[in-house]
């Protein structure tokens, strides 16, 4: 696996910034809106006074309108906490260049964990095949960096993801509501993974897909009669690969379009990564899209 985080890829993206885009929950003082109402930051919406309040919260304007009192409520900011959930499954160690997969979701979430861990929010990984492999629990400490880098070199495994059935039982652990970056190949049955996905979204996180590929996946390129080894306990296929091109692209692409409606319909965002691309321009296009919305 090549070094962790990769500074090209960094250089991207340093000067982004990552907001949520729905209300989270933390415990230190940040950027991000908090379920909670206080008195600070942004103004939120009006209550009655009770005996006890502070009168400093009084809104006068209001009182000399309608002889009542009125406090000030406003919307308190809370430390993000974002998840990193990656696909650690045997299908992912497949690259047909230079990358594997593996390799690219591990490039995407150590870039992502440093811009998380710059703007002093907090970081927890899980690496998931077949069930939790690798976990670390959330920190905002720098030094989260480091230790969510030696979680996921650990991968991959063998054996498949079980992407669904993961998700799920890590919905339970991810506890308090952020972000969750889900970094996968998605190589299972569409309703197992939208199932895993929406209970994500039950918990109040925000979602965000990155659907990790590799060029030959997208544009099966092969000519020759090609041997293709099974993953995750499927066996060898001997076959004339322009015989099956158009039938493997259309299943292909169908399986694409199907998890990519479903995310729609969650407001999950999808966003395909590509072992033969520039991962730090396609990470910093999203960054730049997502601010921009």
């Amino acid at each position: 696996m090549p070094p962790l985080p990769d500074p090209a890829v960094l250089a991207r993206i340093d000067r982004l910034e990552l907001e949520a885009r729905q209300v989270v929950e933390g415990y230190l003082s940040g950027r991000h809106r908090s379920p909670r109402h206080g008195f600070a930051v942004e103004f939120a919406q009006h209550r009655e006074y009770a005996p006890g309040d502070d009168i400093k919260h009084i809104d006068w304007k209001v009182y000399g309108r309608t002889e009542r009192y009125h406090l000030k409520q406003y919307e308190q900011e809370t430390n993000l906490v974002a998840w990193l959930l990656i696909d650690a499954s045997e299908s992912m160690g497949y690259g047909s260049g230079a990358r594997t997969k593996y390799d690219l979701a591990c490039g995407a979430a150590a870039a992502m964990a440093y811009l998380v861990l710059t703007q002093t929010d907090s970081v927890g990984v899980a690496t998931l095949a077949g069930g939790t492999r690798g976990f670390l629990r959330p920190s905002g400490q720098i030094t989260q960096l480091r230790e969510a880098c030696r979680v996921m070199t650990d991968g991959p495994f063998a054996g498949p993801a079980e992407l669904g059935t993961v998700l799920n039982e890590l919905a339970g652990r991810t506890g308090r509501r952020g972000v969750a970056f889900v970094f996968s190949d998605l190589l299972d049955d569409v309703p197992d993974i939208l199932a895993g996905l929406q209970h994500l979204r039950y918990q109040k996180h925000e979602v965000v897909l990155f659907h990790t590929l590799d060029a030959a996946e997208i544009d099966f390129p092969f000519r020759n009669t090609t041997l293709f080894r099974g993953l995750e306990g499927l066996p060898e296929i001997l076959t004339d690969p322009p015989g099956i091109r158009d039938s493997y692209l259309k299943a292909f692409n169908d399986h694409v379009a199907a998890i990519e409606a479903g995310c729609r319909a969650m407001e999950i965002d999808c966003v395909r990564l590509r072992t033969d691309a520039d991962l730090g321009r396609d990470l910093a296009a999203y960054l730049q899209k997502r601010h921009a919305v």
